[in-house]
């Protein structure tokens, strides 16, 4: 029986954490398909997003052949901002995805203004 997970977004700037307000934030499927697009509020958050996930029982037992989570992508755009992209974020049962996003002036990489930031998401060895 499919469970629920939670995905939240922090996005900011900087190693001060300075929040940044607007970021509009895209949580899809593996394959593509959009499951939710929110703006980042003043904070440089996004509230909670509902994600359906297998349940909590899938991870009880070895060997099954199911993963316990459910994989997502990411995506981060901010005029001025180097884009991010986190793919393979796991969303596990009745817990929240805390997900920090590290955006990166483009006046800092002046060489770099249509360059992508992709960070990839092993999978967990569970």
């Amino acid at each position: 029986m499919p469970s629920t997970g939670y995905i939240q977004v922090h996005a900011y700037t900087s190693r001060a954490r300075l929040p940044l307000e607007d970021v509009a934030v895209t949580v899809t499927a593996q394959d593509g398909t959009a499951i939710a697009l929110r703006l980042t509020d003043r904070s440089g958050r996004i509230g909670p997003i509902e994600i359906p996930v297998p349940d909590a029982a899938a991870s009880q037992t070895p060997d099954t052949g199911e993963i316990p989570y459910t994989p997502v992508n990411i995506y981060a755009r901010k005029k001025g901002y180097e884009q991010i992209e986190n793919e393979n974020v796991q969303v596990f049962p009745g817990t929240v995805t805390n997900q920090n996003l590290e955006m990166i002036p483009l006046s800092e990489l002046p060489n770099s203004w249509n360059k992508v930031e992709i960070f990839p998401t092993p999978p967990q060895n569970l």
